[in-house]
């Protein structure tokens, strides 16, 4: 056995450095947290080749003293921790008193600070942690530093890095997050000479997130104000049709510290769920105000980990701040047809000429194009036609305010989902009720005044005015709906789906067993039987009728009506692997898969015609619901063009 030996201090600094320095931008996180710390409200970060051969920091903040300085280079050298009760308490984001120490160790480090009421700064240079030089200079308030050839004493290191742009995002990325984290100080990048970002310090989070993530990404985002056990919750999250491909664009912030949590994450998409298209990610910028003594940032050498002592408060604070936030913001969207010149100067020149016997119609093709046609009468009686055709992408869609006209409905007259039985049936003698809304009348004492009858009939006609119109459907799938100054389109297949989906959701025993005319066997792991098993009653609010068959399989002797002709066999065996994930609480929301595969299967179909009062009946009953504004897979139900945008079109208004 080899002898043991003492490690030397330049082995020993070296090892420890790479618990915190693995890059560049580990580098650069390290010296933001203390000018942070520090109270700068300015800090400029400039990098050349990605960070390998220069890194710059400078800051506005109190400044390192002449005689403090040497020692802030120390290993556990700090002034955020004295005590081992002051663990509980960490604001801060640098505490260890590691990474001036570790960064020496592995670079050329230069440094020049002062104090505000002193009246020299101090020039420090330190290389592979020998000190070089350490003298009074003249620079101004705060504290600049110099890093130079990281890894230049450790080449087995400097090799594992990657290419200067890979770094540098890597720096960027980095800045991002303490620029999103902090928005009261204004932090300029520069990168290779070019200045790559610059954030304006007024404190304003969504002044921060438009510098870092830009425009279009900024007009996508809804607000997020919530308090919940002494946990604030606030930022902003993603309109749920603007949602990501990756999780890249969701951001936490835990006392202004950026973290990397599985239970923020799991907790903000829950909330999004049945309201964003499968494959589809929720972004967000949030910000957590969490009792330090809930949280502890001393698990990861990084501090990009943290560890909660109630998991289950952290989720809660988080999915009911955003599903408050969407709840709030569910308005519908708007389709604005872009204004463009379809036409020469002298095509208008004759368009506008009151007899020049020019009419012009604009049409939506199925392929996503809209048409404008001008049709010319010649005197011969020839027809002459200019066909102008433009893209979908041409299509804006904007935000725009709530229907102000909510219509109440008895939902006790009629629960069923089929929507050919929806259809109000209105009283042979109006006289003799009184009118509530479109589909409700109380019958009214014959004692009352006769000449009620035609203020009620105007009354009615008032309502019926002012209620959603259908006026048909176009291509069998989509309906066109009239109110007020406003036209929407309605994916009725997605609209019914929707409307099944909640339905069921609420009252689960709307789902009927029917008998099968011969069971079916289902394989199961021994897992899933049993789980299944100990949940047969659970099962059958389902709609599912199951006895056992011989372990592991289990007999299939009704399903629910809705899911028709369909092999249960895929149901069933989703159905005992919730029931083996969730044990103890089998009736929570984790059938909403099984609840979407329902509603589709009995939702009305795109591609067939439909009664117009069926489509009616529809409407009266969805349009003011504000959970039914996306299918249960996440995608729109309608949309919204207005009045003005149509006659825009037109060239009635400019």
């Amino acid at each position: 056995m080899s002898k043991i030996n003492v490690l030397s201090k330049e082995v020993s600094e070296l090892i420890a450095a790479g618990e915190v320095i693995e890059r560049p931008s580990s580098v650069v996180k390290e010296l933001l947290e203390n000018s942070i710390d520090s109270g700068a409200n300015v800090i400029t970060i400039e990098i050349k080749n990605g960070g390998r051969t220069y890194m710059r920091v400078t800051d506005n903040g109190c400044g390192i003293s002449a005689e403090d300085i040497s020692t802030a280079f120390l290993r556990h050298a700090t002034s955020k921790i004295s005590a081992k009760n002051d663990l509980d308490k960490i604001m801060t984001l640098g505490f260890r008193g590691e990474a001036l120490a570790s960064i020496c160790a592995i670079s050329k480090t230069e440094v020049l600070s002062k104090v505000i009421d002193q009246d020299y700064g101090t020039h420090y240079v330190i290389e592979g942690s020998e000190e070089k030089i350490n003298e009074k200079s003249g620079c101004p308030d705060g504290t600049t530093i110099v890093i130079r050839d990281i890894f230049y004493n450790v080449p087995a290191r400097l090799k594992f890095l990657k290419k200067d742009v890979t770094e540098g995002n890597a720096v960027s990325g980095v800045v991002s997050k303490l620029a999103l984290s902090h928005p009261e100080i204004s932090f300029k990048f520069i990168r290779d000479n070019k200045t790559e970002l610059v954030t304006a310090g007024d404190g304003k989070l969504f002044s921060a997130i438009y510098s870092v993530f830009g425009k279009a990404f900024a007009n996508t985002l809804i607000p997020v104000d919530y308090s919940y056990n002494g946990i604030i919750v606030k930022g902003y999250t993603v309109k749920p049709l603007d949602a990501k491909a990756k999780r890249t664009f969701q951001n936490f912030f835990i006392n202004h510290r950026y973290v990397k949590s599985v239970t923020c994450m799991v907790s903000l998409e829950e909330a999004y769920k049945n309201q964003i298209m499968t494959g589809k990610f929720p972004a967000c910028v949030l910000y957590l105000d969490i009792p330090p003594n809930l949280v502890d940032v001393n698990v990861h050498p990084a501090k990009i980990e943290v560890k909660f002592s109630n998991e289950k408060m952290i989720y809660e604070s988080v999915y009911f701040a955003v599903k408050n936030a969407l709840l709030q913001n569910s308005s519908p969207k708007e389709l604005e047809l872009k204004r463009e010149k379809h036409f020469n100067e002298n095509e208008l020149h004759q368009f506008s000429k009151p007899d020049s016997g020019v009419q012009t119609v604009m049409t939506f093709s199925k392929e996503n194009t809209y048409t404008v046609e001008k049709t010319d009468e010649i005197l011969n009686n020839n027809v002459h036609i200019k066909t102008y055709s433009r893209p979908a992408d041409e299509f804006n869609k904007v935000e725009c305010p709530k229907p102000e006209y909510l219509t109440e409905f008895d939902k006790h007259n009629n629960n069923d989902n089929d929507i050919s039985k929806l259809k109000p049936e209105e009283p042979k003698n109006l006289e003799d009720y009184k009118f509530i809304d479109s589909s409700s009348f109380v019958k009214k004492d014959k004692s009352s005044d006769l000449n009620n009858a035609e203020r009620l009939e105007n009354e009615k006609n008032e309502y019926e005015k002012s209620k959603p119109q259908v006026i048909g459907e176009i291509f069998n799938t989509y309906i066109v709906v009239e109110k007020d100054e406003d036209m929407y389109l309605f994916d009725k297949h997605a609209a019914h789906e929707r409307y099944i989906f909640e339905n069921i959701k609420d009252e689960s025993s709307k789902l009927d067993s029917q008998i099968l005319f011969e069971p079916i066997e289902v394989l199961l792991s021994y897992e899933e039987y049993d789980a299944l098993m100990s949940n047969l009653e659970n099962a059958k609010q389902f709609g599912f009728i199951l006895e056992d068959a011989q372990a592991p399989s289990i007999k299939v002797i009704g399903v629910p009506v809705v899911i028709e002709d369909t092999d249960p066999s895929d149901i069933i065996t989703e159905l005992a692997h919730n029931f083996l994930e969730h044990r103890q609480n089998p009736n929570l929301s984790l059938f909403d898969e099984l609840y979407h595969s329902i509603a589709c299967k009995a939702a009305i179909k795109g591609n067939i015609k439909s009664d117009k009062l069926e489509l009616q009946s529809l409407i009266d009953r969805i349009f003011d619901d504000e959970n039914i504004r996306y299918c249960p897979h996440g995608r729109p139900v309608f949309t919204k063009i207005s009045k003005k945008e149509i006659e825009k079109q037109f060239k009635r208004i400019v």
